[in-house]
């Protein structure tokens, strides 16, 4: 095998992680909804996510460290390690605790109901797979779990798209005309905040922490992330395309993933509801993967204990995180106060981690050539203000401001 074959994988972590249930669904409302007019925004997420995503590469492979142990360097001596330890702790626990419930109820979208006296037996076996591969500690196994789901769900949605066969020119001027139609900025907003995910931050830099100890160079973990995200983003654009295809102009609007399948039937014939189902499966279970396990990351890196104390609270970390999400999904519980925390940490969590991100990739003792040039602050400024205005809009419509 060969080594750039070798290190492939934890850019596809982070295309499995931003490709859940969440994004799947803003995605068919976004095209179900308003056609073709919000591909520019899938473009712009990709973008922010590559640049900062670049940021952690060097972060992982250069510095050799993950974002939570960056955190502890940099806050320590200036008196800001206890809120920041803090936040990152209550946003990215207590929101992949809640959003793991959506990824596990959301595999399970496609297939047939199986329950006994009330509870999801889905829900059980999806998060028993997740916490099976998580406890086999067989990270290589797990890398190689998600490049296959990855794989499965780009087959499924980029062929779904295909089979509709699109006007090529209105896809175009989507994607290069930045148009914002009424009631579509919570949809814009959606697409944007379910692909630049903080928690990917997290899970890509410790991951590539650990590559970097095996040889893995920077150029080949920028070609890893390049190519898993853009393959991540034509599956989120595959998913708008063929909602917009299929339903876009067709009198009644779409609330929900039930709304996809039964349309897409006289083009997929009997196979399309199985076709479908794969898709969101593949895509639940990635997320449920990797929502427990950046989560892990990013407690035991920032909380400074002993390396064998460490180890427990990383174990204790993805075990809790699968137990709430398989409770919740189980039950069919709705955890509406979980998911509003969530989602106001989450808000508040990712421009502080993306301003975080650029401090720290200016940092030339640490990175040393790697460091960030101008064009790599300009971008990655601007993603921070694009960031900021998002996280404070999460924040306001949580709270019921907006």
């Amino acid at each position: 095998m060969s080594k750039t074959r070798q290190h492939f994988g934890p850019g596809a972590m982070v295309a499995a992680a931003f490709i859940g249930p969440g994004t799947v669904t803003t995605a068919t409302l976004a095209g179900g909804n308003f056609g073709f007019t919000l591909l520019w925004a899938v473009a712009f997420s990709v973008i922010a996510t590559l640049v900062l995503q670049e940021m952690t590469c060097r972060l992982g492979v250069v510095g050799k460290l993950g974002l939570g142990d960056a955190i502890v360097q940099k806050t320590q001596s200036r008196g800001l390690y206890i809120p920041a330890a803090a936040l990152v702790i209550c946003a990215i626990f207590i929101g992949n605790a809640a959003y793991e419930a959506g990824n596990i109820t959301g595999a399970a979208v496609g297939l047939p109901k199986f329950s006994v006296m009330d509870i999801n037996l889905w829900g059980v076996f999806i998060g028993a797979v997740a916490f099976l591969l998580l406890a086999s500690g067989k990270f290589r196994l797990i890398e190689h779990v998600l490049v296959g789901l990855v794989v499965c769900m780009a087959l499924v949605f980029v062929g779904t798209a295909v089979v509709v066969a699109p006007p090529f020119l209105e896809i175009l001027k989507g994607l290069i005309t930045p148009t914002v139609p009424e009631n579509g900025i919570l949809v814009i907003i959606g697409l944007i905040g379910t692909t630049v995910v903080p928690y990917n931050l997290f899970l890509h830099a410790a991951t590539l922490k650990r590559h970097a100890a095996d040889g893995v160079t920077l150029a080949e973990a920028r070609r890893d992330i390049t190519i898993s995200v853009l393959g991540g983003g034509l599956i989120t654009l595959c998913i708008v395309i063929t909602a917009a295809a299929a339903l876009y102009g067709s009198g009644a609007p779409v609330v929900s993933l039930n709304d996809l399948a039964p349309t897409l039937q006289p083009l997929l014939g009997d196979s399309s509801s199985t076709f479908l189902a794969i898709g969101f499966l593949a895509a639940g279970l990635s997320s449920a993967i990797t929502a427990p396990l950046a989560a892990a990351y990013a407690v035991t890196e920032i909380v400074q204990l002993r390396p064998e104390l460490k180890h427990r609270v990383f174990r204790w970390t993805w075990q809790s995180v699968i137990i709430a999400g398989v409770l919740f999904a189980s039950l069919s519980l709705k955890p509406l106060q979980l998911i509003l925390l969530a989602q106001i940490a989450n808000g508040a969590l990712l421009p502080v981690i993306a301003l975080f991100i650029l401090w720290v990739s200016n940092d030339k003792t640490l990175l040393r050539e790697h460091s960030n040039n101008r064009i790599q602050n300009l971008l990655g400024c601007a993603v921070v203000g694009i960031t900021l205005v998002l996280g404070l809009r999460s924040i306001l419509l949580a709270t019921g401001w907006l």
